[in-house]
């Protein structure tokens, strides 16, 4: 695994994680690059509303 990646344990319910795997499968994507996928757009809405997120401030 890349050095540069970071590991997240996520609990859902079993239906919208089902439901979940549907979508990232429509989209050919594993349900990991999926979620990957819609956390960078979610930041990236948050920072043009926001500003950007300086990393070394957190």
């Amino acid at each position: 695994m890349d050095s540069n990646m970071s590991k997240f344990t996520l609990r859902a319910d079993s239906c919208v994680l089902k439901k979940f795997r549907y979508v990232a499968e429509y989209n050919a994507r594993s349900a990991n690059r999926e979620l990957e996928n819609l956390m960078k757009i979610h930041v990236s809405n948050f920072e043009d509303e926001h500003g950007k997120i300086d990393l070394d401030n957190i």
